[in-house]
């Protein structure tokens, strides 16, 4: 099983800048591309400080200056956000920049507050379906004199200038939770990216069960692979454990108040939760948080994802997005590499 990490850019906070975030941002990746980590893997989400990554090809290509080893994927670019020929372009030009080291994850996206700013009547399953639109498109225009007439997009016989370093292409990866969407990938020979959020580990068998039912279904398609992302934390004590386990448990309490698109945004930051709120919502609690995500010592991940890799992952992205401080990230990603990677090393 390899390792990557998936990061962004987090504000939570109106007296941080935006300057000083790209600089931890870029901090974490290069640590990751020198401790050996597979892949790196950041995303595109529009008008939140929660998640700040408009395109995530501009970062990628300057990534692709400061890292030498690791491939650098989109985790995700927002279908219903992109014309195939846009797409195709924007992606090809970039795996050119980074020699071949870019992977392309595709998801509808999850946020109506983004939806209802860039396409306003759009919701999540029409957002699924111009995702299923979008890849095979994007497909032919890398291929080369495709013409599309769908539901969705219509053009003439075009050809991806510039074409990817890749051939055929990149490898696309696509976002899955329901069976329908695994047996898309599948059926289109795309990776799958699968994350359980906040759930344990019975939905992170759940998620390879559908995604080994859709592999049945397609048994004349090679295998593709399957990543499963998950919040991680490696603690240097029981303490430092603890606040860890708390610290995620706010995260997804402001997680789930931008997901619910209930509460005011300005400049870019949501309404501040009462801590109080936090304390008395069960269901993300710091029990929780501390049992379902991957929290704990070096000996503990160590162990979930031992059982995660004899389960068929062939890829677990450390999820570090957490709201934590720098110094506090910074600190887990190295007892990540230098304590749990070794124990998988062949």
């Amino acid at each position: 099983m390899k390792f990557s990490l998936f990061v962004h850019m987090e504000r939570l906070d109106a007296n941080q800048s935006h300057k000083s975030l790209y600089e931890e941002f870029v901090a974490l990746c290069e640590i990751a591309d020198k401790g050996g980590m597979h892949a790196i893997w950041t995303g595109e989400h529009h008008g939140m400080d929660f998640t700040i990554a408009p395109n995530p090809f501009v970062t990628i290509a300057d990534l692709a200056r400061r890292t030498s080893r690791a491939r650098l994927g989109t985790g995700t670019v927002i279908a219903p956000f992109w014309h195939p020929i846009k797409l195709a372009g924007e992606a090809a030009m970039t795996d050119i920049i980074c020699d071949g080291r870019l992977d392309i994850g595709i998801a509808r996206g999850a946020y109506s507050f983004e939806y209802e700013r860039l396409l306003p009547g759009l919701d999540a399953w029409g957002a699924g379906q111009r995702m299923r639109e979008l890849i095979p498109a994007v497909k032919g225009v890398w291929k080369g004199d495709y013409a599309h007439d769908g539901e969705f997009f219509k053009f003439p016989a075009t050809t991806s200038a510039p074409k990817p370093l890749q051939q055929p292409n990149p490898p696309i990866w696509v976002a899955a939770r329901d069976p329908n969407s695994h047996e898309f990938a599948v059926a289109n020979g795309c990776n799958v990216q699968v994350t359980p959020l906040w759930q344990g580990d019975d939905e992170v068998q759940s998620l390879m069960d559908r995604f080994n039912d859709a592999c049945a279904k397609n048994p004349d398609i090679e295998r593709p692979k399957i990543m499963l992302l998950r919040h991680t934390y490696v603690g240097s004590s029981e303490e430092d454990v603890a606040q860890a386990a708390h610290e995620l448990s706010v995260y997804y309490n402001y997680f789930f108040a931008w997901f619910k698109n209930e509460k005011p945004v300005t400049q870019g930051l949501i309404e501040r939760i009462p801590d109080e709120q936090i304390r008395a919502n069960a269901m993300l609690s710091d029990q929780v948080m501390r049992t379902n995500n991957v929290v704990g010592d070096a000996e503990t991940v160590i162990a979930r994802l031992k059982a995660y890799e004899a389960l068929g992952y062939d890829e677990y992205s450390f999820w570090i997005d957490t709201g934590m401080s720098f110094e506090r990230k910074k600190a887990s990603l190295e007892r990540f590499i230098t304590e749990v990677m070794p124990a998988f090393q062949e």
